[in-house]
């Protein structure tokens, strides 16, 4: 199992976005600073995560998110309650969230 995920940095609310096999790993590591990008903006906490069976399927998820370049939508992500089978909705559902329309 893969996931993507998505960080806040506890004290500068800053957001990162990766793919990961181990979670609970990768979260150690950018706490403890052994992750060059986020090592000035510790702690992490984790916010968001997706579960995926192919590593391929999480980067594309994560290539996406990072794609909206906004915040707001990034948090709208975050905020909005979990929908089984989100994946199969479609991408109308997706870009609703991305432009932040209910």
């Amino acid at each position: 199992m893969y996931y993507m995920y998505i960080l806040k940095s506890e004290k500068f609310g800053k957001y990162y976005i990766g793919c990961t096999e181990n979670i609970e790993s990768r979260l150690k590591r950018h706490n403890h600073g052994f992750v060059r990008s986020t090592k000035a903006y510790k702690p992490w906490m984790l916010q968001y995560k997706e579960n995926f069976e192919l590593l391929s399927k999480a980067r594309q998820r994560e290539a996406q998110i990072k794609s909206w370049k906004s915040r707001k939508a990034i948090e709208k992500l975050i905020n909005t309650p979990f929908v089984v089978g989100l994946d199969k909705v479609g991408p109308s559902i997706l870009d609703r969230i991305k432009s932040g329309r209910d």
